[in-house]
């Protein structure tokens, strides 16, 4: 059966999906580093001992994200299509998804889809790590507090400060203002959130929000982030199992599809020619 590779080396984080056939058999997930050539390839020599395969096992890879022209692939595709594919292909037995917010590393975007799974709109913020994965990692870092803690501990919240800034650096003068007020560590945490939540929000306002919302990347991990953006835009939102992994999910989903295509066009030349002799 066919196994195919579905490869997201983003700008903080490097993710490989396998697929066998139609079923989804396992990822891997690091840092992605200064060599991203080298973490890739180490990502996929873990994957393939796990499941004791030979690397001549995998027929077809598909690469998305910030590094995707870099490493050898028998394809590229955006992080949009392959977010849009593989958010529709998770959420296929539960309901449509029509809007997909994806918090990464360095960036944010919001995607827009029809009925049938096609992007028709995107809004996106790469120009600064404002309100993500990043900047969490700033903030958590600043309150002493661990980055899967600010989930948990933003529930306690009890008085949440307003904080006006998502800069990386005014905001982390703020959150250093405010304990230095004596302000509790869970009610600046759900103040982050919550000035994250307002901003995405705003992006999600401005192409226009449908149900259902699927919402993924690192930091859809944080469960009181998912909280406050649900407060924001008044709806529930859907978070799949592995949040993390998604894009690389959707690449190795075209992979699939595309490597199936080639073979049919390689079966039909073939037909063609044994046909003409």
């Amino acid at each position: 059966m066919k196994i195919v590779a579905g490869i997201d080396i983003g700008s903080t984080t490097t993710k490989v999906a396998l697929l066998r056939g139609h079923s989804f058999l396992g990822s891997k997930t690091s840092s992605t580093g200064t060599n991203c050539k080298k973490t890739v390839k180490l990502l996929l020599h873990e994957i393939l001992e796990d499941y004791d395969l030979q690397e001549d096992k995998i027929q077809y890879t598909v690469a998305t994200g910030y590094g995707r022209r870099i490493i050898p692939a028998d394809e590229i595709i955006t992080e949009i299509t392959a977010n849009a594919k593989a958010a529709a292909w998770l959420m296929r037995e539960q309901t449509k998804v029509r809007t997909i917010i994806n918090i990464g590393g360095q960036d944010c975007k919001v995607i827009a889809l029809d009925d049938q799974g096609i992007m028709t709109d995107f809004a996106m913020n790469d120009k600064c790590a404002a309100g993500t994965g990043r900047f969490l990692e700033v903030m958590s870092r600043i309150l002493e507090v661990e980055l899967d803690e600010l989930g948990i501990l933003s529930e306690r919240a009890k008085n949440i400060p307003h904080i006006n800034s998502l800069c990386t650096v005014f905001g982390e003068s703020e959150v250093i203002s405010l304990l230095s007020q004596g302000r509790n560590v869970e009610d600046i945490i759900a103040g982050i959130h919550k000035s994250i939540a307002k901003r995405v929000s705003a992006m999600v306002k401005k192409i226009g929000i449908k149900k259902a919302v699927f919402f993924d990347g690192g930091p859809a991990f944080n469960t009181g982030l998912k909280s406050a953006l649900e407060r924001e835009l008044e709806t529930e939102i859907y978070v799949p199992p592995d949040p993390q992994i998604t894009t690389a999910l959707g690449a190795a989903l075209v992979a699939s599809e595309n490597y199936s295509k080639t073979l049919s066009r390689h079966h039909c030349k073939e037909k063609i020619l044994s046909c003409t002799k």
